[in-house]
């Protein structure tokens, strides 16, 4: 590889994901990204990442995670009184559930699409496979975090006797349910098509 076709695709790469960025802060800034629900918010911000991740490896799929993490983080200083009461009760358990989880989504999701995409997988369910990942363990590792820091929190135990369970694992699927799915089909759906369409286009290029 000449060190011009070197700059030139390290240039690009460091646009895409200026642009991924952009797109998360912006969700974030608008309100787009997070749809607030009682106790927590329905979120599409995996789906940059998921994006990024697919397209840019997963490296820049942690990058992304932490920037989707640290949005998710900052709800709690205002915009979010739920997760201002988790902040008031444990910090450093919201940091790790808000923002270490997503940076672990986002490099595992790249580096299954790249897993994937050397096996004898069609591109298409390759890209379907790692999309619906990238949904998943972001609910997967928040939930799991968010019982292990704050279930036998009051406000979180008030929240499990409206739902009728005290048993932790029925509360997560309780809690989640239909959102998760809806969350799920929009981050397989938008995450696979559109990075279908940049890897197509970067090929184009090559």
């Amino acid at each position: 590889m000449t060190q011009t076709k070197y700059r030139g695709e390290r240039t690009l790469y460091l646009v895409q994901l200026a642009i991924l960025t952009a797109i998360l802060l912006f969700l974030e800034v608008t309100g787009l990204g997070y749809i607030r629900i009682p106790a927590i918010s329905m979120t599409i911000m995996q789906v940059p990442v998921v994006i990024g991740a697919i397209v840019l490896g997963p490296g820049a799929g942690a990058v992304l995670g932490g920037v989707f993490g640290l949005t998710s983080f900052a709800q709690a200083f205002g915009k979010d009184p739920f997760g201002a009461i988790l902040l008031s009760l444990d910090p450093l358990g919201l940091f790790v559930t808000t923002v270490l989880t997503r940076i672990l989504m986002g490099w595992l999701c790249g580096l299954i699409y790249r897993t994937l995409n050397r096996t004898r997988l069609s591109g298409g369910l390759s890209l379907l496979i790692a999309s619906l990942s990238g949904a998943l363990l972001n609910t997967l590792f928040f939930m799991s975090m968010f019982i292990l820091f704050f279930f036998q929190a009051p406000d979180v135990q008030n929240i499990a006797a409206n739902l009728g369970t005290n048993d932790p694992l029925l509360f997560a699927v309780l809690l989640v349910g239909v959102q998760g799915l809806i969350e799920a089909g929009i981050c397989t759906l938008m995450g696979s098509a559109i990075a279908k369409a940049l890897l197509s286009t970067q090929r184009k290029k090559v």
